[in-house]
């Protein structure tokens, strides 16, 4: 039997369940676009390793990343997330995500969907990149740059250039698995 060729990246356990069952596949559902927002933040200056490890525990504490339950938390539950040792505990990111929480909502009013806005910066579809190696996948591209100008300007915060293009590798709105991925081919067929 031929062995199974993954992303390079992909080299412990939870990262290969992460990128065999998630990572690349296209997002339309609101709820984990906010997820994977809040996610990409946290992780910023951290490996992505270490939010695998936490995201279970992350899920519980932020209520399943209800946009309109996290919205409405208190300075009391800040105090509370920040002594809770499963998650990032960062005052700037968990603060963030609340406000993040409220943007997005108003973000959903004016659109229908965040999904419909987030989707326009790739014209609807995924794109196909054809790269060979992980030292081919830019970290920062025209779109991620234009995404974040438009998601700051709305009073996003954590949500640079290269944690869009994170955001947007993962929820699919780029394929970047590398071409030799067995990954690359079933997330294409996915794809609008």
């Amino acid at each position: 039997m031929k062995p199974v060729t993954r992303c390079a990246w992909a080299k412990n356990a939870l990262a290969i369940q992460y990128h065999d069952e998630e990572w690349g596949v296209p997002v339309h559902d609101d709820r984990t676009l906010f997820e994977f927002l809040i996610l990409e933040g946290a992780q910023a200056g951290l490996s992505w390793d270490t939010i695998l490890k936490k995201c279970a525990h992350y899920r519980i504490v932020f209520d399943n990343f209800d946009p309109v339950r996290v919205a409405r938390y208190t300075p009391r539950k800040v105090e509370r997330l920040l002594a809770d040792p499963g998650i990032v505990r960062n005052r700037l990111k968990v603060e963030s995500a609340i406000k993040n929480a409220n943007v997005f909502l108003a973000v959903q009013k004016e659109a229908g969907s965040f999904d419909a806005y987030i989707w326009q910066f790739v014209g609807g579809r995924t794109r196909q990149n054809t790269w060979r190696t992980l030292q081919e996948i830019p970290a920062r591209t025209v779109q991620s740059d234009a995404m974040s100008k438009d998601l700051k300007k709305r009073g996003f915060s954590f949500v640079g250039s290269t944690i869009c293009y994170a955001f947007m590798q993962a929820t699919g709105m780029v394929n970047d698995h590398t071409t030799d991925c067995f990954r690359y081919a079933e997330v294409e067929a996915l794809s609008p």
